[in-house]
């Protein structure tokens, strides 16, 4: 009794976006979840997973890689993308059906459990309180606002924390998001200019200031500036202690360049799916750290970005900013793999998210507790999700006017 009867899609406000969730059940009553998202360049994944989905039913939850060996062959012509980002909503879903038949968690069906707790870092600190105060509270406005974020992230016990950039107005204050890579402002010519340099100097030295010198800082710059707007970043904040800077490329050779010339460990990869999208990465020793996104990916194929990540001495960290659900996704994966280096985990959250899931995933110590229970060891709560009807602009493509 292990045939797939029904595959459906689910979604819900989460503030400033939606959570987009994937179930899957089988003909015995058990149901698989996923979590996967639409708001961040990727509309359209739930069509995907409408169309696949049908080729799903009647066949066992246990062949998880046969499907994913015929959906790529259906996806061919224009394999990669959200087409892929589908695939990998619906294995995570059929990785948690299969190992809630089998009675275990899902770490055993990826090799078994190495770690017992995962190390986590507080992404988006400061971040999310400068971008949306409206659904996290706690409003930065000065620099002595992200002075105290990183005083917070130290005092709850992480032991590292990532940031991103922003610019400051001429009195140094009222930070505003600086994301041009993601047209949040529309500057497309990705330059930097030396008033954007000494914000970004800025506001790493409160950050580290707050945070004392036990606790890491990470910068993340995205797509934000070009090979050379990228390099001149790198060379303001050459002296300040930096755990890695995270900067996205489609460009092996580009970030190889950047990477030569960087004081900092450099990581990426967080939009790269597939093995033959991360392999010239690695063959041009461009990156330090592979950012697997295993949401995009799926648990399953990220197993293998991981093991070729080994092969080239590269340790792996996924890229994991969405709900609870896809936290602990990304914990079994963090839990199984030898190359880990550290996992993301976003701390400021909604009111509303913990009434969502089942349990909440929990920290102690700045380590992520992996649970041992079946499946993915979470489940959201349906009749929670339907009670929140999702938000018709969000994320990346809320109106102009919003955004």
């Amino acid at each position: 009794m292990t045939k797939i009867s029904k595959v459906e899609t689910l979604s819900c406000d989460a503030g400033w976006r939606n959570y987009y969730f994937c179930k899957v059940t089988l003909e015995n009553g058990t149901i698989g979840w996923s979590e996967y998202d639409e708001g961040f360049g990727s509309p359209g994944v739930s069509e995907v997973i409408a169309k696949l989905g049908n080729r799903l039913v009647g066949l066992s939850v246990m062949d998880h890689e046969r499907f994913y060996a015929e959906a790529y062959c259906l996806i061919r012509p224009a394999a990669g993308g959200i087409a892929s980002q589908g695939i990998g909503a619906i294995e995570n879903a059929l990785l948690d059906a299969k190992a809630k038949v089998l009675g275990v968690p899902c770490f055993e069906l990826l090799g078994g459990r190495m770690r017992p707790a995962v190390p986590v870092y507080w992404s988006h600190c400061a971040s999310w309180r400068i971008n949306h105060p409206q659904v996290y509270g706690n409003p930065i406005k000065t620099l002595d606002g992200v002075r105290q974020a990183g005083a917070e992230a130290r005092e709850k016990g992480f032991r590292a924390a990532k940031t991103n950039l922003f610019a400051l107005d001429d009195n140094h204050e009222n930070p505003k998001s600086w994301r041009p890579g993601f047209a949040a402002p529309f500057h497309p010519e990705l330059n930097p200019t030396p008033k954007l340099l000494r914000n970004l100097r800025q506001h790493l030295e409160a950050m580290i200031d707050g945070a004392g010198p036990d606790v890491e800082i990470l910068l993340d710059l995205n797509f934000n500036f070009r090979t050379e707007g990228f390099v001149r970043a790198l060379q303001e904040i050459a002296d300040l202690p930096l755990f890695w800077v995270e900067i996205d490329s489609y460009s092996p050779e580009a970030l190889a360049y950047i990477r030569s010339r960087s004081p900092h460990p450099i990581s990426s990869g967080e939009t790269l799916i597939g093995i033959r999208d991360f392999l010239p990465f690695f063959r041009a020793q461009a990156l330090d750290v592979a950012i697997v996104d295993t949401v995009w990916n799926g648990v399953w194929q990220s197993m293998k970005i991981a093991n070729l990540a080994e092969a080239f001495e590269v340790n792996v960290a996924p890229h994991n900013f969405y709900g609870h659900l896809c936290t602990m996704m990304n914990a079994h994966f963090c839990s199984a793999i030898p190359n880990l280096r550290i996992m993301e985990l976003d701390i400021d959250r909604t009111p509303w998210d913990a009434d969502l899931f089942s349990v909440v995933p929990q920290v102690k110590d700045g380590m992520l507790q992996v649970p041992d229970t079946p499946g993915w060891g979470i489940e959201p709560i349906e009749e929670r999700i339907l009670a929140r009807p999702p938000l018709k602009d969000a994320g990346l493509f809320r109106p102009r006017t919003a955004a």
